[in-house]
């Protein structure tokens, strides 16, 4: 009968799998493992013993695939550890913690390998923080030899008390390398990057440089900070260059440095009626100096004030105010201004005599090209006699015999235009100009002499040392320092004994600035050097060999060699 066929199947798994599954194909293994996986209980504890009894090698014929009646064998029975206990969890399997039988069972009922163990690890990379800092500057390290992480390792206040006070006045050699070390592209700290910015920024306003200052500050990103704009915003004064930064001002008010940017730069966009609101406000509400009211009075409105008296110069103007001075036709001179200011007079609105004063003026601090020297003073003829139209008299000169390429013209005119060079303090950049002309003309004598310490004077320092004229009394000593190898036997005095000193062969770098190079500070330790370099020049002999000796350590041969001629043959200085 069917209903007893039913009840014989009871014996084996099969119908009963049947049963659970709905009628779907059945394979043991699997349905146990998703049983596991997914931390199912059974109801019963016959039905997991059914399913481990078909776990071993299946026999020849399935009981699924039979149509006859069961087979009379003696079903397993699954050992039970005991009866449950009370406080045992409802779920738990009892069977589970019988150990499995080893006749045909895996090594393991998950048969896929473990997730943590076939996921691929990410590849971690790791950056130091400071390398992320985008480098800031104007020249290449290719170019001035300088690394990027110039500045590593340093407080960035102490970098910045440096810059703002080593001194570079007496030695074109320290004006040029402070120069290459504000201007050279290098990557700030980690800490105290927008400090060490502002004083690079504030020192080559100090040096009379507003052109490199205005590219170095718009490289960096003038509007990221109120501090930026503000020395962005003075550069462009003096050069003349203000649009853009007014275009700036316009977007970003809150950049503004103070109420009277904002009613200049207005009127500078043709914004009439803004400029007239702001300044009625700055009246009413008191928040601008009445001087400067004043100044902005006639700024807007020329006509009113056209029979005014001139008003009051101050002594120390911004420069906002002498540019405002500039516009209502009350320009300043800047002979007694800061050097930033000279730079304004280079404009094509001032007269020839200012803009001679004020390229000479730059250019003894290293500020501007030579060639941009020249040209001012062979622009024109003199208008007069005496002072700096004598200079460029016996400049124009000296030229013309340069051309002819007669030895006795230029002998004549050399002496007295050298002498002309060292009243502006400006040898240097005549050796610039004119060193490798000069090598090319015969002379004999004093004028002999004199051409040769000029070529020392140049870049070509080495190439002239190796021709020194036979009555030039100093000559092996100064020829060897030019060559880098000056020694004590060819020293005379003090100064030359303490530079003789820096050129030995065992010659370092002090302890104090040993260690700031052994710390990788380099930046910090050239800065240090620069102040010894000094206070050396002023007498202190030992300050001055360690000074030299540390250019040497850290590759600034060049420095080291030009900052001794210059101290040896500049003799004013």
């Amino acid at each position: 009968m069917p209903t007893r066929q039913r009840r014989g199947e009871s014996a084996g798994a099969a119908p009963l799998m049947r049963s659970a599954c709905a009628g779907a194909a059945f394979r043991p293994n699997r349905l146990l493992k998703q049983m596991l996986v997914l931390g199912l209980g059974f109801a019963t504890s016959g039905l997991a013993a059914a399913a481990i009894a078909q776990t071993p090698a299946a026999p020849a014929a399935s009981p699924v695939a039979q149509s006859g009646p069961p087979s009379p064998a003696t079903p397993r029975k699954t050992p039970r550890s005991g009866p449950a206990k009370p406080g045992d969890p409802l779920a738990a399997i009892d069977w589970l913690a019988t150990p499995a039988p080893d006749a045909g069972l895996p090594g393991t009922v998950l048969l896929e390998p473990p997730v943590a163990g076939s996921a691929r690890r990410p590849e971690v990379t790791v950056t130091p923080l400071a390398s992320l800092v985008a480098p800031i500057g104007l020249v290449k390290p290719a170019s001035t030899g300088l690394p990027v992480d110039l500045w590593r390792g340093s407080n960035a206040e102490a970098l910045a008390t440096l810059l703002a006070s080593v001194p570079v006045r007496k030695s074109p050699a320290m004006q040029s390398l402070m120069f290459t070390l504000l201007l050279s592209e290098t990557r700030p700290p980690v800490e105290g990057g927008e400090r060490l910015l502002l004083a690079r920024l504030d020192r080559l306003m100090d040096l009379g440089a507003p052109d490199p200052a205005q590219a170095l500050a718009e490289q960096a990103g003038p509007t990221r900070s109120k501090a930026r704009f503000k020395r962005w915003f003075d550069a462009t004064l003096l050069t003349g260059d203000e649009q853009q930064a007014c275009s700036a001002l316009q977007d970003r008010p809150h950049l503004a440095p103070d109420y009277a940017s904002r009613i200049f730069c207005a009127a500078r966009l043709g914004d009439w009626p803004t400029a007239a609101l702001l300044l009625e406000a700055a009246h009413a509400l008191d928040l601008v100096d009445s001087r400067q009211l004043d100044l902005l009075d006639r700024f807007l409105n020329p006509d009113v004030f056209e029979d005014a008296p001139p008003l009051r110069a101050p002594k120390s103007p911004d420069p906002l105010t002498f540019r405002l001075y500039e516009t209502i036709g009350e320009r300043r001179p800047t002979s007694n201004l800061p050097r930033a200011f000279a730079a304004a007079d280079l404009r094509d609105i001032a007269g020839w005599k200012a803009q001679l004063e004020a390229a000479e003026r730059l250019t003894r601090i290293g500020a501007l090209n030579p060639n941009h020297l020249l040209g001012l003073y062979t622009e024109r003829s003199p208008a007069a006699s005496g002072g700096i139209w004598d200079r460029v008299a016996a400049l124009q000169r000296f030229e013309t015999a340069l051309e002819t390429g007669s030895a006795e013209a230029v002998s004549k005119t050399l002496p007295k235009v050298w002498r002309a060079m060292q009243t502006a303090q400006i040898e240097t950049a005549f050796a610039d100009l004119f060193a490798d002309q000069l090598a090319r003309i015969p002379l004999d004598g004093q004028a002999a002499n004199l051409a040769w310490r000029i070529r020392l004077l140049a870049p070509t320092y080495e190439t002239a040392s190796h021709s020194p004229p036979p009555s030039q009394g100093r000559s092996a000593f100064v020829a060897a320092v030019a060559q880098g190898v000056p020694t004590q036997e060819l020293a005379r005095n003090g100064v030359e004994q303490a530079i003789a000193a820096a050129f030995a062969a065992d010659s370092a770098a002090p302890r104090k600035l040993q260690r700031l190079l052994d710390n990788g500070q380099l930046g910090e330790s050239i800065l240090r050097a620069m102040q010894l370099f000094a206070q050396g020049a002023d007498g202190n002999l030992g300050d001055l060999t360690d000074a030299l000796a540390t250019f040497r350590a850290v590759g600034l041969e060049d420095t080291a060699r030009r900052a001794a001629l210059q101290l040896l043959l500049l003799d004013h200085r």
